[in-house]
């Protein structure tokens, strides 16, 4: 009998087909899971228009679903690490494509926002597990690169969202767009059927056969018999406690990664759901104020490759740095008086340093927490993000209520704000590992 360390035999394994796999499942979940989160800033207009909302109270029915995102975060998340990654996504999966059908049918504000609210939960909880499971699998020559690609699905998503919304709403309607959500759940039973668990889950659980099966098709020139040990060397404790996140010198790093999840996340949100509605007030038409969501979408997807790229061969969390800077940057140009192809372009870059930044927050948080606490770090990480997507809706509504002077200016600058805070969070993290990789540490240390 031997020991094979299973983590050894998926960060060097070959990227195959069964990688291939994964990432399209994955990402197929994610494109599912930002149509739904999008939909609103894509509805936003005609819901105001149909309940007479003012921009406030519209910011605040935004924001029941990032609340429910903020608590689905971290509840599936922590439970997850328990149950398994598939019955979290499962879950999960059901839960958001089921309310956001019943949503079509919301006859007042207030129906409207808990259906989002229940939505809000599956959403917030599908994220961290897609991207903990993409982590675990992919090899780790490779692995921001594939989580990035991976969660790009999350701005197809949103891509999709605008894209049909410029076909659907001026013929059927705002509530066919929720409707159309009912189609991912047709789908559902063959994801499942064909996405693994999570490798280090069934060897946890004594699960070994089901283990072997998997490692042989992650690398099928390792040949592990049935008399071999899987061990895996970062399980100490077997805790999937939100304690654990801060254990073992990950306190200050911990609180940078919220700190950046949290600005990050306004970022997004404030700009997802209030940037058609901007440029439609500054005398944009309906189709060319979400031809803008698009190119800010198609931005967070370019963005999220080129930094995983990058991460894989530099340094992920330098990275991020840059392009949280570049955010404050462009976002803050956004509201000065320029061309059109100068506007797209401003657009396309802050929706790729802050749509893609997030997804390369999740690459690097996965890469830092060990697999036994991974889904709860993720989890926690990105429900107390959720509390700046929250504040994003919220924030744009109270800007365009207060009716300031040079209002489209000040409302961008005020967006822009949190990139340079989150720079500076990612700057003291990226200080704190190298500090850390230069010193004496204990065999299991983060």
């Amino acid at each position: 009998m031997k020991k094979v360390d299973v983590h050894d035999v998926i960060d060097h394994a070959k990227f195959s087909g069964f990688h291939w796999m994964v990432m399209c499942l994955c990402a197929l979940l994610l494109i599912f899971d930002g149509y739904d989160l999008f939909i609103f800033g894509v509805v936003l207009p005609a819901i105001m228009k149909e309940w007479s909302l003012t921009p406030l109270q519209a910011g605040a029915l935004g924001s029941y679903a990032l609340f429910g995102m903020m608590f689905g975060a971290l509840v599936f998340g922590t439970l997850a690490d328990k149950i398994g990654r598939k019955k979290g996504i499962a879950i999960c999966f059901a839960l958001f494509s089921g309310a956001t059908i019943i949503n079509g049918f919301a006859s007042s504000p207030t129906e409207f926002g808990i259906f989002r609210f229940i939505a809000g939960l599956g959403c917030g909880g599908l994220m961290p597990n897609a991207v903990a499971l993409m982590s675990e699998y992919a090899p780790k020559r490779l692995r921001s690169t594939l989580v990035a690609v991976m969660f790009s699905g999350y701005s197809l998503g949103g891509m999709l969202a605008a894209g049909v919304g410029i076909y659907m709403l001026p013929t059927f309607g705002w509530q066919s767009m929720f409707f159309a959500a009912g189609i991912p759940l047709l789908l559902l039973p063959v994801i499942l059927y064909l996405l693994p668990e999570s490798v280090g889950f069934l060897v946890r659980q004594g699960r070994h056969e089901q283990a072997r099966a998997i490692l042989a098709r992650i690398e099928p020139s390792r040949a592990i018999s049935s008399n071999d040990e899987l061990v895996l060397h970062d399980t100490k404790g077997g805790s999937a406690s939100v304690v654990e996140l801060f254990r073992e010198g990950r306190l200050l790093r911990t609180l940078c990664l919220w700190v950046a999840f949290f600005c990050c996340l306004l970022m997004v949100y404030a700009l997802s759901s209030w940037l058609p509605k901007l440029m439609a007030q500054a005398g944009y038409s309906l189709g060319s104020s979400l031809s803008f969501l698009l190119a800010l979408n198609f931005g967070g997807m370019a963005g999220a490759i080129l930094g995983g790229w990058l991460g894989d061969r530099f340094n992920l969390y330098k990275v991020m740095i840059g392009f949280f800077a570049a955010a404050a940057v462009s976002i803050s140009l956004l509201g000065f008086k320029s061309s059109t192809e100068m506007l797209y372009l401003l657009i396309f870059i802050a929706g790729a340093t802050t749509i893609g930044t997030q997804i390369l927050l999740y690459a690097g948080t996965a890469q830092f927490y060990g697999l036994s606490i991974r889904s709860t770090g993720l989890g926690w990480a990105s429900g107390i993000g959720r509390n700046g997507a929250i504040v994003g809706p919220l924030l744009g509504g109270a800007l365009m209520t207060a009716q300031l002077p040079l209002q489209l200016q000040l409302n961008f600058m005020v967006f822009a704000i949190p990139g340079a805070v989150a720079a500076l969070a990612m700057l003291v993290f990226s200080l704190l590992q190298q500090q850390r990789a230069v010193a004496p540490k204990p065999a299991y240390a983060a």
